[in-house]
């Protein structure tokens, strides 16, 4: 009679985009949040006197939300476009979100329930006679199942960048290949009533096999893995919500969601191992997480079937014990899940031309490449709002061909599972290497081109003690010649052990490189200190300038190459890390580099044509915030 009061609570975390606080937005997540929960608390109890299928109709309704949830996302980029960091000026439709959410919330308060229809017919109860199963291991299964979906299947993309390891292409492109993850989620949600199938021994070992490639497996053969494990999770869902709705409903839903938070806090562990209590113990084990996930839908799934199965109801309750829906009822819940997928795929057909289009280089009759660098802490400003239409817009007017980003991996759930470069290759025209995936256990190191990526490494930089550190050593095809570019993000400077053995790294990588050699990177250490000598002396490259010196994080180096010019960009209000930014001429194909020897002589910007130099929308005050600083213009060299 009162659910309507819990998706009225719903309705505050859609509604907190109103106010710019973040302290504010995140406290009307709260309360939102804790609505929803109180909702699929309620929802979660047998069918009572006269409600038949009530509780059948309930999860399908929570399966069909989420498969079209996914499927929004995929026609939003990866972006859910009522979420509090959403707003108009990012790209958000939270008034829509509202006033949707205002309908159904009016749907809820004012329906009947369907206990008070059926009693007013007269029907007899229907309820299914069977064994409660025990509380604590299906408590457990469902913390494990909602973390499942979450960490892995709330987009998309993120199965597709879990198995992502470089170019050549070795795994799926989110667009199209996300669609095969909705299919496989709908296609395991529609088999979910076969209960004595889901919940037995060997479907479980086939998703653990999944769960085991995922993991452990780079490429299709992962993507593969992970496909077998959505339609795994999917399938059981019906099983243990069933299975939840005959338990205590406090401790069932008190201990599921303990469990879930451990889950998530875990798989958060494995990267930053070095802040939290007990880290250590998490550090790159993202496989104990995986491992701990599967053991507990074990246990609730096995819990379910003692009860739904074993426990044997009587014939005339079996069909509400598996959950079925009347004929009319089940038809409708299965258009709900194609029209999703459907939606979804229809998504992916719409952003194909432009996520596979061949990307233009700027300035190619100069034989020019412009390369920078910047850590963008996930996408998100200063004021948590979403920051992806900002970072779009100053990538577009620094014109650069070839972008490092540090900070970048937000698959995962305190990021909200996004995958914001898709946006940026689909609407700048480049090449995306997402970096190290999410499995490899660090922030992450993204790199977009438009120049078409011959090869690419994923380097997991020594780190004895601090954090994971990552690097992206990509060979390039820059104007039918062969240049190299290594990204990366150094360990922090409490650590001066682990960014001695990363630099070390570094340098070899660079040392052993025939080819012109371009480095933009995060190296912590003051110009001219041991490891800027490391990288610069060791790695044979030389500093775009070395006369700079007011840096400590980011570095600009290169080798092989005429350098034009150097810029440092302000960042604005999105992170607190400015952009910089190297021009460099590539020699022709075929020109012998054996003699090759950098110049130091600075020159005006008029010594070179309009087409060598930097954009002009940066001087003075810039724009959004972004404008030349430090040298307060961008310096040449001959």
């Amino acid at each position: 009679r009162h659910r309507w009061i819990s998706a009225a609570l719903s309705l505050v975390g859609i509604v907190a985009y109103a106010t710019p606080s973040p302290a504010r937005r995140l406290l009307g997540v709260v309360v939102g949040t804790a609505g929803a929960l109180l909702g699929l608390g309620a929802a979660l109890r047998p069918d009572g006197i006269g409600e038949a299928g009530r509780l059948a109709r309930d999860i399908q309704a929570w399966e069909a939300g989420l498969l079209a949830s996914v499927a929004v996302r995929m026609v939003f980029q990866t972006n859910n476009p009522v979420w509090a960091t959403m707003n108009e000026a990012n790209g958000g439709w939270n008034k829509t979100g509202i006033a949707l959410g205002l309908l159904a919330l009016a749907d809820v308060a004012t329906r009947r329930s369907d206990k008070t229809i059926a009693t007013k017919r007269s029907d007899k109860p229907r309820e299914a006679q069977v064994l409660a199963p025990a509380w604590m291991p299906v408590g457990l299964g469902l913390g494990a199942l909602l973390f499942a979906l979450h960490s892995l299947y709330s987009d998309s993309a993120i199965v597709g960048r879990w198995s992502w390891d470089g170019y050549p292409a070795t795994g799926p492109a989110p667009v199209p290949w996300g669609g095969l993850v909705l299919t496989a989620l709908a296609g395991g949600f529609a088999g979910g009533h076969r209960l004595e199938l889901a919940t037995g021994m060997l479907w479980w070992a086939a998703g653990s096999a999944g769960a085991c490639a995922i993991t452990l497996v780079p490429g299709w053969s992962g993507f593969a893995g992970g496909l077998v494990l959505a339609v795994y999770v999917a399938s059981v869902t019906r099983s243990i919500l069933l299975a939840a709705a005959r338990c205590p409903p406090g401790r069932t839903l008190g201990a599921a969601l303990l469990w879930y938070n451990v889950l998530v806090l875990a798989h958060v562990w494995v990267v930053a191992y070095e802040f939290v209590p007990g880290g250590p113990l998490l550090r790159e084990r993202t496989w104990v997480v995986m491992l701990a996930t599967m053991l507990s839908l074990y246990g609730g799934v096995r819990a379910a079937r003692a009860s739904l199965v074993e426990g044997r109801p009587a014939s005339g309750a079996r069909k509400a014990a598996a959950g079925l829906l009347p004929v009319d009822a089940a038809l409708l819940a299965r258009r709900v899940r194609w029209a999703a997928v459907t939606l979804g795929w229809g998504a992916m057909l719409l952003r194909l031309p432009a996520a596979t289009r061949t990307p233009t280089p700027f300035h190619a009759p100069e034989r020019l490449i412009t390369a920078a660098i910047w850590t963008v802490h996930f996408d998100l400003d200063n004021d948590m709002w979403l920051a992806e239409n900002r970072i779009i817009a100053a990538v577009r007017d620094l014109q650069a061909d070839v972008m490092g980003f540090l900070e970048s991996d937000t698959e995962r759930i305190i990021m909200g599972q996004r995958d914001w470069t898709q946006r940026v290759g689909e609407e700048l025209g480049y090449y995306v290497d997402y970096g190290p995936s999410p499995r490899k256990h660090t922030w992450g190191c993204a790199m977009i081109s438009k120049f078409p990526i011959v090869n690419s490494t994923h380097h997991l930089l020594p780190s004895p003690v601090g954090e994971l550190a990552c690097a992206i050593h990509a060979t390039l095809d820059v104007h039918g010649r062969a240049v190299d570019v290594i990204i990366s993000h150094n360990g922090q400077e409490e650590n001066p052990l682990d960014r001695r053995l990363q630099t070390t790294e570094l340098a070899r990588i660079m040392r052993e490189s025939p080819n012109p050699f371009i480095f933009a990177g995060y190296v912590v250490t003051k110009p001219h200190a041991e490891n800027y000598k490391i990288l610069y002396g060791q790695g044979r490259i030389h500093d775009i300038d070395p006369t700079d010196s007011d840096r400590w994080c980011q570095y600009i180096g290169y080798r092989g190459l005429k350098r034009v010019g150097y810029a440092r960009v302000s960042r604005g209000t999105i992170t607190d890390t400015e952009i910089q930014v190297g021009k460099f001429a590539v020699p022709a194909v075929g020109e012998d580099l054996a003699a090759w020897a950098p110049s130091y002589a600075r020159v005006a910007e008029d010594h070179y044509a309009k087409e060598y130099h930097f954009p002009r929308a940066f001087r003075g005050r810039g724009v959004r915030g972004h404008f030349y600083h430090v040298f307060k213009e961008p310096r040449y060299y001959d």
